[in-house]
């Protein structure tokens, strides 16, 4: 894709209602989210930091499940093509 110099670019923002560790749900927010900003033309968005496990985790940032939850949701975002044409930060 060729941009021209000062061209504009929409950015999607996110403030999601995120859970601790509730990975089903965090995702489909994730993934709406994704949806919205392609739909508005977005090619950035900007999630919450830790909008896969939800903040708040406390000690369960020391299991290994915690780790391997979100490393399967992440792997679902790609899997479903959330990310295609959409840098996410």
């Amino acid at each position: 894709m060729k941009h021209k110099r000062g061209s504009l670019v929409t950015v999607a923002t996110c403030n999601l209602n995120q859970w601790a560790l509730d990975f089903d749900g965090n995702l489909e927010r994730i993934l709406q989210s994704c949806r919205d900003a392609k739909e508005k033309g977005a090619t950035y968005r900007l999630g919450p930091e830790l909008e896969i496990c939800g903040y708040g985790c406390e000690d369960h940032f020391l299991e290994s499940d915690t780790f391997l939850h979100c490393w399967e949701s992440l792997e679902q975002l790609f899997d479903q093509g959330a990310t295609d044409d959409l840098l996410c930060d």
